[in-house]
């Protein structure tokens, strides 16, 4: 067994290693840096070490988490940090065990995600075919409306779209999601024709920059005048809640977020397979994907209700 490094070592040798070779995004190296500096203060305050740490000791942890009144999914997450750490240290060599790997977890609570009917997302594409300060804006903001619906998109992978990905009237999208992932995803027609609408209305503008100010081309399909180059999610999230005013919805209601479980539900709706609903979201792991199926539960139900005889003498006998 090789010779540990001090613990503040562990910490960082790990978080570079999941950014290496495992291609992990920043905000999730900033999330284990944050839950594994908390256990290491936690660690250094008891007087002990990672190298020699118990099984005991991560409970107790963990215990201290609890009182604490940290969430359920907090503290999962905090122990899922820890395994993957002393995983790392048992394949480094630093330890011949993994202490964490049979502490149970207290487990996530589940909850529905919010979502909006069709008729509901139908207004909202309805709105955004007339909401802007200018005609490329609203033929723009019906090209971010369109996609994001059409294909489940995340925000921020939508509005840092390259604009080659785009080109030649593709039925296909490649998105590069979390940890540089790449996925295909289909594009509807509506969405094929508001991209092209958007296309011919980028490129003018674009043509007319260059013309006056020799600006360089962009090569953001929604390109921005800021630091970023590309429509900040910020700026898409303002846009959103303008469509829900216009749409008759309550802006509570609308975030990027909400369209991509509308996208997810209302494809589980239409009878689409988990596993492809999956991939279309690039979620890694399927019980991500899982929480759908109470769309699936509520179809069962209302499908009994409906059709089943014994339902239908209970519904005639009870009370209007």
């Amino acid at each position: 067994m090789s010779t540990a490094p001090p613990d503040i070592r562990w910490i960082g040798t790990f978080l570079e290693a999941l950014a290496a070779e495992r291609g992990a995004a920043p905000n999730t190296i900033n999330s284990y840096a944050l839950d594994l500096n908390d256990f290491y203060g936690f660690v250094e305050a008891k007087g002990h070490a990672f190298e020699t740490l118990s099984r005991d000791d991560i409970e107790a942890y963990l215990i201290r988490c609890e009182a604490e009144g940290l969430a359920k999914s907090t503290r999962a997450r905090r122990l899922s940090a820890i395994r993957q750490l002393y995983r790392f240290a048992y394949e480094e060599g630093w330890r011949a065990d993994n202490p964490a790997i049979r502490i149970s977890g207290p487990g996530k609570a589940k909850r529905l995600p919010k979502t909006l009917d069709i008729d509901e997302v139908e207004a909202l594409l309805e709105a955004a075919c007339d909401q802007g300060r200018s005609a490329p804006e609203q033929i723009r903001n019906r090209c971010l409306m369109e996609l994001l619906y059409a294909t489940g998109m995340r925000v921020s992978e939508l509005v840092s779209l390259p604009v080659a990905a785009a080109r030649g009237n593709p039925q296909m999208l490649l998105i590069r999601g979390k940890g540089d992932k790449e996925r295909m995803v289909p594009l509807s027609p509506p969405a094929r024709a508001a991209l092209a609408d958007w296309l011919a209305a980028r490129d003018a503008a674009e043509e007319e920059a260059r013309l006056k100010r020799r600006a360089p081309p962009s090569r953001f399909l929604f390109p921005s005048s800021g630091k970023e180059g590309h429509l900040t999610r910020q700026g898409f999230h303002r846009m959103l809640k303008d469509l829900a005013v216009a749409a008759g919805i309550s802006p509570a209601r609308v975030t990027p977020h909400v369209l991509r479980h509308a996208f997810a539900t209302h494809l589980l709706q239409g009878g689409a397979d988990l596993r492809a609903i999956q991939t279309l979201l690039g979620h890694a792991d399927l019980s991500t994907t899982e929480i759908y199926t109470h769309v699936l539960d509520e179809r069962l139900k209302s499908l009994v209700l409906e059709h089943h005889p014994l339902a239908q003498d209970i519904l005639k006998r009870s009370p209007s």
